[in-house]
């Protein structure tokens, strides 16, 4: 489970949808699909069309996984940072309400821009 209180920090590069854990899909409604998707070294976050799903890797062989899933709706703020010259990486805070903040740090070439774009349509439709 992400830890809101403590700010957890989600450290991530960017990955192709087609490579994301296969029990994502599992969890997915119908109409439901990936626009964005990050890994750790165990872990992901998927962006899809209405929510955000993690899947946090636990234990030494990585067979119990714990998903959270975060609903657009429930969103009352995010922001983004974009990369600078000395810090090559990117950061998105979503606030959510009751819960607080989730940050997710992205390493890598990543298209900040339209990922706002994309989360403003849901956040704020």
């Amino acid at each position: 489970m992400i830890d809101f209180k403590n700010s957890s920090v989600f450290k991530l590069k960017p990955i192709d949808s087609d490579n994301v854990r296969e029990d994502f899909h599992k969890f997915m409604i119908e109409g439901e699909s990936i626009f964005a998707a990050f890994k750790s070294i165990r872990d992901q976050v998927v962006f899809t069309n209405k929510r955000i799903i993690t899947a946090n890797v636990q234990g030494i062989t990585g067979s119990k996984v714990d998903y959270t899933s975060l609903p657009y709706s429930k969103i009352q703020a995010f922001s983004v940072e974009s990369s600078g010259t000395l810090d090559l990486d990117c950061e998105i805070e979503i606030y959510l309400s009751e819960l607080g903040m989730a940050r997710f740090e992205i390493k890598g070439s990543f298209d900040l821009i339209q990922f706002n774009q994309y989360i403003s349509q849901h956040v704020l439709a």
